[in-house]
């Protein structure tokens, strides 16, 4: 859907996901290794020594100052390796679902307004009409959002380089008239 604008908001650090991420692949190449050794399944090592190969590859690239890392494909890798050894199958299952996580938590929040609503996009994406809201506000890189159920939603707005980007009194302007309508019907 096109929205009449979106205001994308700033990310927390992504150092805990990340630390989480490599410690539960190291942990998982470990204990593939041990196995793999203990029943010679060369699942088991390709597994361990993918997972191995790809945290120097992220460790080397955290250091030498790329931002995005990514550990969703790891995360995967170690599902495998879990699905196919003979202990504790059942981890595959948490793996995918960090994995799928991961990704979640790495996407920057949007938050779209339309001419009848407006429409957060998270892991789960929630509509409110504009009847919802008593105040909406940008105002110093801060958006606000009241809720007339005494709710507040107060987020910093991503840095964002481009030209084409609306002042925050154009912002301002335009959610002050979908209130006024929407208080009006």
């Amino acid at each position: 859907m096109h929205y009449q604008y979106v205001v994308i908001l700033k990310k927390n650090s992504e150092k805990a996901t990340d630390a989480l991420s490599f410690f539960l692949c190291l942990l998982s190449s470990i204990s593939f290794l041990y196995h793999a050794v203990r029943s010679s399944s060369w699942f088991l090592y390709a597994a361990a020594a993918i997972l191995l190969i790809g945290l120097a590859i992220n460790f080397f690239a955290r250091r030498a100052g790329r931002t995005r890392i990514r550990y969703r494909y790891l995360l995967m890798v170690a599902a495998l390796g879990w699905i196919a050894s003979p202990f504790l199958p059942w981890l595959c299952i948490l793996f995918v679902t960090l994995a799928f996580l991961e990704y979640q938590t790495k996407r920057p929040l949007e938050i779209g307004f339309d001419k009848d609503r407006v429409v957060i996009n998270s892991l789960i994406r929630r509509r409110y009409d504009w009847s919802a809201f008593s105040n909406i506000i940008l105002r110093d890189g801060l958006l606000t959002m009241d809720f007339k159920d005494n709710r507040l939603f107060q987020k910093e707005v991503a840095d964002d380089e481009d030209e084409d980007d609306a002042d925050e009194d154009e912002f301002n302007d335009y959610c002050r008239t979908r209130l006024e309508e929407s208080c009006s019907q």
